[in-house]
C-alpha cells in the first residue's frame, strides 16, 4: 500500500507539501481530495493529525460560498447526534450511504451510457454532421436552382417555352 502524502502546517496557517516540497493553498489541498490522493495534514511541531480539521475548513469555506451543500435543518441535526447515544455509529452510516450514493450515480451512468451507446460529446458531433449535411445540400439546391435560372434566361427557347405556359 502506497504510502500518504504529508503536508505539514505551520503555526503560521501555511501548508508545506513535502513530496513537492512547496507551500499549498487550501484550494490546492481540495484539489488533492478532488483528485483521489491520499494525504495527511501533520502539525509541523507536534506531528499531530490535523487532516479532519483540514477537510473541515475546507467545507466550510465551500459552504460560505455559493450554493451550499448542507442545510441550516441537515447541520443542525448531525450536530444533536454529537453527545448522542448514536454518535458513534453516525460517521459510518453517512459514510456508508454517501458510497451507496455514489455505486448508484456510477451505476446509472453505467447504464445510461449503455442506452445511448456514446458520449454527450460524440452525440453532439454526430448531430453537427448531420446538420451539416443537411446545411450543404440545401446550399447546394439553392446553387442549383440558382444556375438552371440563369441557363433558362439566357436560353431564349427556354424563355420561350415558359411564357407559353
Amino acid at each position: 500500500m502506497a504510502e500518504s502524502r504529508i503536508i505539514k502546517k505551520y503555526p503560521n496557517r501555511r501548508l508545506y507539501d513535502t513530496e513537492i516540497s512547496s507551500y499549498i493553498t487550501l484550494e490546492e489541498v481540495r484539489q488533492l481530495v478532488v483528485d483521489g490522493e491520499k494525504f495527511e495534514v501533520r502539525d509541523a511541531k507536534s506531528g499531530d493529525d490535523l487532516t479532519r480539521s483540514v477537510l473541515l475548513q475546507i467545507i466550510s469555506e465551500h459552504e460560505e460560498r455559493g450554493q451550499p451543500m448542507f442545510t441550516t435543518q441537515l447541520l443542525s441535526q448531525v450536530i444533536r447526534f454529537y453527545g448522542d447515544s448514536l454518535q458513534g455509529f453516525m460517521g459510518s452510516y453517512l459514510e456508508k450511504s454517501l458510497q451507496a450514493f455514489l455505486d448508484q450515480q456510477q451505476q446509472f451512468r453505467s447504464q445510461l451510457n449503455n442506452i445511448i451507446g456514446r458520449t454527450p460529446w460524440s452525440m453532439l458531433n454526430d448531430m453537427t454532421e448531420r446538420n451539416m449535411d443537411v446545411w450543404k445540400s440545401v446550399q447546394q439546391g439553392f446553387l442549383n436552382d440558382a444556375a438552371n435560372k440563369v441557363r433558362q434566361g439566357a436560353d431564349p427557347s427556354q424563355k420561350a417555352k415558359k411564357d407559353k405556359s
